[in-house]
């Protein structure tokens, strides 16, 4: 660094500070790509063990040099702190995107065809559609951002490796490729804390952020080992699963519950959990994916201090067990509604809601059956689908989106705008109504989560509160209207909403638009969309305008 301090190696201080950590992003990316290569010669799929060896290196190489390069650069700031998050999830879901191009083009044709399961109606492996590059990026910032869309429509026709990869960026990128590498380099004071929040975070266990993400990063593999335990005995006896051999059912439990539990939702099967047809499979995965969806904090005081009134006290989990039932009733009835009376209509009533055996006996109770998933699925932003929701009502498509728009608590892995920032608002609301009758020179105060705020408080955190959420549905319904423009007539606006809601969202539930067919304008879209609700817009923000006009105020 120069006298001044501001250079670094001959470039601006504060490049220099970006791309030492997003170098640093870059180099633990090449380390789980190394890893992979252990998965790939495990199942023999060494064409794609030279591709993950390709990738890493090239990607060792840009991180570990731009570390190098920039190793004397100073502690990032929270302006910093913003852009490191959004330019480091870019830089990561880009170059997380070249295992799928290589392994795509280094595979010998012969074991392409291998690779289409027997008995299936679809001749060719979905490995192909990766040596689009396009599609290649998306699969990759779906998996990073925990999003869910896929391009491999057919999920069984891909390499092991590659399931495992899609499984594994989703497992890391729900809690947080930035507090995964915070934790590894254990990087004292303000720094940590400048990534931590960059990455639209707030909350903390302990007063250390690397205690906090490291304490984080414990429970999380422990909730995993567990979740794979679980799932592999329920896979096991379940009529899906005695078709299958053992080690298959365990490695449908070990992609499942990774991605259940970091509320990502990519899956290993066709249809997603619709494969399984089983009531015990979908009844194991609502725990697991009500878990990724509540505060790691309060998941630390019931494991650490056993306080288990923390359930109900906690104001975000309280509502999110609320807005579980409220919504799994509300669901319910809005399907139930939406059967057809007769037997008669049953085949006009198919592009309203499920199929005809949900008109022929227990039509009621698998309506609720999955109106309970669906909902939970998509209120936890976990995304994994039970039933062909393209062929539901339009109101039912509605019910959903409002969950995915909404989302869990902050301080999870959920997507959405948080529940937390919606009850800002609405307490804001009603405190801004109630000062209409107060005098002038009234003290005011608002209590929220136990926190007492005073009115310049209440004013900030409810203008926060609501710019973000402005933002978020601004972006919203403008990529909807955009969307409903660029797919065919079978799709209507709710389609479109419930799309991009899905992708602004974190969730990954589909009406069928995202697809390796679908406008490259809509896909591009949607990485942008995925991109922004990860981040919860305002990095996003603050990264162009740094793009347009420097980091300087």
């Amino acid at each position: 660094m120069s006298r001044r301090g501001r250079t670094v190696s001959g470039w601006p201080a504060d490049l220099a500070v970006i791309g030492r950590d997003v170098g640093s992003l870059l180099a633990m990316e090449s380390a789980l790509m190394v890893l992979s290569i252990a998965v790939a010669a495990g199942f023999g799929e060494w064409y794609a063990a030279l591709a993950f060896l390709t990738a890493a290196g090239f990607t060792a190489f840009i991180g570990f040099g731009a570390r190098k390069a920039f190793r004397e650069a100073p502690a990032p700031r929270m302006k910093h702190g913003m852009i490191i998050a959004a330019a480091g999830w870019f830089a990561t879901a880009a170059f997380g995107a070249l295992p799928f191009v290589l392994t795509a083009y280094f595979i010998p044709e012969a074991a392409l065809a291998a690779l289409v399961p027997r008995g299936v109606e679809y001749t060719q492996s979905s490995l192909l559609y990766f040596r689009n590059p396009l599609h290649a990026f998306f699969e990759s910032m779906s998996g990073w951002t925990g999003s869910g869309l896929t391009m491999a429509i057919h999920e069984p026709s891909l390499p092991r490796s590659i399931q495992w990869w899609r499984s594994l960026i989703q497992w890391v990128g729900g809690v947080g490729v930035i507090v995964l590498t915070v934790s590894i380099l254990s990087r004292p004071g303000s720094g940590s804390y400048a990534l931590y929040r960059g990455e639209a975070r707030e909350e903390k266990i302990h007063p250390s952020v690397v205690s906090t993400v490291r304490t984080v990063w414990k429970i999380f593999v422990g909730y995993t080992a567990l979740s794979i335990l679980v799932l592999f005995v329920a896979i096991s006896l379940s009529d899906y699963g005695r078709t299958i051999p053992t080690w298959e059912a365990a490695w449908q439990a070990l992609n499942h519950a990774m991605t259940a539990l970091s509320t990502g939702g990519f899956s290993v099967t066709d249809n997603s959990i619709a494969t399984y047809d089983s009531p015990l499979i979908e009844t194991v995965l609502l725990p697991i994916m009500a878990l990724g969806a509540i505060a790691f904090p309060i998941h630390y005081a019931i494991l650490q201090n056993r306080e288990l009134n923390k359930l109900w006290r906690d104001l975000q989990t309280r509502w999110l067990l609320v807005i579980f039932a409220v919504g799994v009733v509300g669901l319910s009835v809005q399907n139930l509604v939406a059967l057809p009376t007769t037997p008669s209509t049953a085949f006009a009533a198919t592009a309203n809601y499920f199929d005809l055996s949900m008109v022929v006996g227990g039509a009621g109770s698998d309506a609720i059956r999955d109106s309970t998933f669906q909902w939970i699925s998509a209120l936890s932003c976990t995304g994994f689908q039970s039933a062909p929701i393209g062929q539901w009502s339009d109101g039912g498509k509605l019910v959903l989106s409002s969950a995915m728009v909404l989302g869990g608590a902050a301080g999870s892995t959920v997507g959405g705008i948080k529940i937390i920032r919606a009850y800002t608002i609405s307490r804001g609301i009603r405190w801004q109504f109630s000062r209409v009758f107060l005098p002038s020179n009234a003290i005011v105060s608002l209590k929220i989560d136990g926190r007492r705020l005073s009115r310049p408080e209440m004013e900030r955190e409810f203008s926060e509160a609501s710019i973000v959420s402005l933002l978020w549905l601004f972006v919203l319904l403008g990529s909807s209207l955009l969307l409903v423009n660029l797919v065919g007539a079978e799709f209507t606006f709710a389609d479109a909403l419930f799309e991009v809601a899905s992708a602004q969202g974190n969730v990954g539930l589909s009406t069928g638009i995202t697809g390796p067919t679908m406008n490259p304008l809509a896909e591009g879209m949607f990485l942008l969309n995925m991109w922004v609700g990860r981040l919860e817009i305002i990095p996003v923000l603050v990264f162009f305008r740094s793009v347009l006009y420097g980091l300087n105020p």
